[in-house]
């Protein structure tokens, strides 16, 4: 199927989608939706009709899962581990240990930050991991889950879009070389200090834990899990909360197997990469080269092998009960399999048909603005169009050549700020999109229902997006990453210190 060009309609299938979930408060039902519509749009100026569009739909969804397929079978052998660690008794003994290390619900926050940035090699990685690893100590602190979320996906794509190396890193370099940069690697290195949406949602956090301070939907979420804790109750939001742990596990039954992910995750992107071939190649080269999903999956089966070795012999679980473990594993990430399959068909449909992204990168490439507000556009438009199709990979394909010709043509020297902001930019729209792969996947590893963690953090994304805003305005005219910084955080500053001064007047 060849890609169309439909005009302004291409925007409405993401956002009737995207108003249908906040309104339904259902997500599958509105991503349902949104397919059929944009399919609709590409059947009809195509001479099809309703047979046709229902034809495109599984025809789309068929091919984003063969493309996607790794990352199914990786939720499936991360959802077998998490079980498997949690009958064992591994994560209470862990939740055990770690309450009498971590005193305070600030401890807990920042141990949960701590360890997503830690985990920068690849998103959904530290989604479910962070997840899994932090969710009894923030249940014990009862912080409420979708605070969790929002610290599992404040740390997911913020930090891995400032690494080196990871499998953002190794994407974001790929697309520079092919536009035209000699050295993809050092381009995105360049652009990690204008990466301002990045940078301050990691001094959020920080500000967030030391303070504690919440306002919004966050605020009620917060007291409403204080107050539930209190009169005894948690709520149970996951199939993962219901495992009913059977072993009598210790500590390292829950940190040898989250190590053993991550080594082997990591050596397995050296392999994929073909670091290990003996022809000379540098780690951040086989980085740029890796698969990250099939990497993950080679990861993901290998701790699961480990941990067989490990626990079977010390029969921490029975060898049926580690087996049949693993298909409960795998059924409780069905719902996310779900939700994911329906966001990549959604994306494919506005991305490879019916051209959305085109249309609005069009829309700014066309358009007669000052070139120093460019910075501050593109940011805008950027996290426009990844909130509307999910994506902020796709979003980079999208945007990283078209900005690098507008550069090329108008200033140069404003190719980094702009590219700085492309990247974050896609990154905010990613990190409120409900129909994001990475927001789905931390609301999956925290337990919290999905539109419940989108609401939470939209306030939280946004105010810093506004500063971040203000800090691209400034590299525009100053070409200047640190007064862009500064100012940002400036802003970003005055706004929690004007929301906390009204918040407590309220409360007065």
């Amino acid at each position: 199927m060849e890609a169309i060009n439909i005009g302004w309609l291409s925007v409405l299938p993401p956002l009737i989608a995207i108003v249908l979930a906040l309104i339904s408060k259902e997500v599958i039902s509105s991503l349902l939706v949104g397919i059929l519509s944009g399919a609709f749009l590409y059947s009809i100026n195509t001479g099809g009709g309703v047979v046709k569009t229902v034809d495109i739909t599984f025809s789309v969804m068929a091919e984003k899962m063969c493309d996607n397929i790794n990352i199914i079978i990786f939720l499936g052998l991360l959802g077998a581990l998490v079980v498997i660690v949690t009958k064992a008794g591994g994560s209470k003994a862990y939740g055990e240990w770690a309450t009498k290390k971590i005193k305070t619900q600030t401890g807990a926050k920042l141990a949960t930050s701590a360890l997503g940035a830690l985990i920068f090699i690849d998103d959904y990685f530290n989604c479910l991991t962070v997840g899994t690893v932090m969710r009894p100590v923030t249940d014990k602190y009862k912080m409420s889950r979708a605070k969790l979320a929002y610290i599992i996906d404040a740390t997911a794509a913020p930090v891995c879009i400032i690494a080196p190396v990871s499998s953002w890193a190794a994407a974001v370099a790929s697309q520079m070389e092919e536009n035209g940069f000699e050295n993809g690697f050092q381009a995105f290195i360049n652009t990690i200090p204008f990466n301002l949406y990045a940078i301050l949602t990691i001094i959020m956090l920080l500000i967030l834990a030391f303070s504690k301070f919440d306002f919004g939907s966050m605020a009620k979420c917060e007291k409403r899990t204080a107050e539930s804790a209190e009169n005894g109750e948690m709520n149970v939001q996951s199939d993962i909360d219901n495992v009913k742990i059977e072993g009598s596990g210790k500590v390292i039954d829950l940190v040898l197997p989250i190590i053993s992910l991550i080594v082997f995750s990591i050596l397995a992107m050296l392999y994929v990469g073909g670091y290990f071939k003996g022809e000379g190649m540098g780690i951040a080269e086989a980085f740029g080269n890796t698969d990250a999903s099939v990497s993950l999956v080679l990861g993901g089966f290998a701790a699961l092998v480990v941990t067989f070795i490990f626990y079977i012999p010390r029969k921490i679980l029975s060898f049926r009960s580690f087996m049949e473990s693993i298909g409960e594993g795998i059924k409780s990430m069905v719902p996310a399999d779900i939700i994911l399959i329906l966001a990549w068909t959604i994306s494919g449909i506005c991305r490879d048909l019916i051209g959305t992204g085109t249309f609005v990168g069009n829309a700014v490439a066309q358009s007669n603005m000052p070139v120093q507000l460019l910075p501050a556009i593109i940011f805008a438009v950027a996290g426009a169009l990844a909130f509307a199709t999910g994506t902020s990979w796709g979003t980079f394909g999208i945007l990283i050549p078209i900005v690098t010709i507008i550069c090329n043509h108008t200033d140069p020297t404003l190719m980094f700020p702009v590219l700085g902001a492309t990247l974050a930019g896609a990154v905010f729209g990613d990190h409120i999109s409900p129909i994001s792969d990475t927001t789905i996947l931390a609301s999956t590893g925290a337990g919290c229902n999905h539109l419940e963690h989108v609401s939470t953090q939209i306030p939280y994304a946004s105010i810093v997006a506004g500063s971040s805003f203000v800090g691209y305005l400034v590299s525009g005219f100053t070409d200047s990453a640190i007064l862009s910084f500064i100012s940002g955080l400036a802003v970003l500053i005055i706004l929690l210190i004007v929301i906390k001064a009204k918040t407590k007047s309220k409360a007065i």
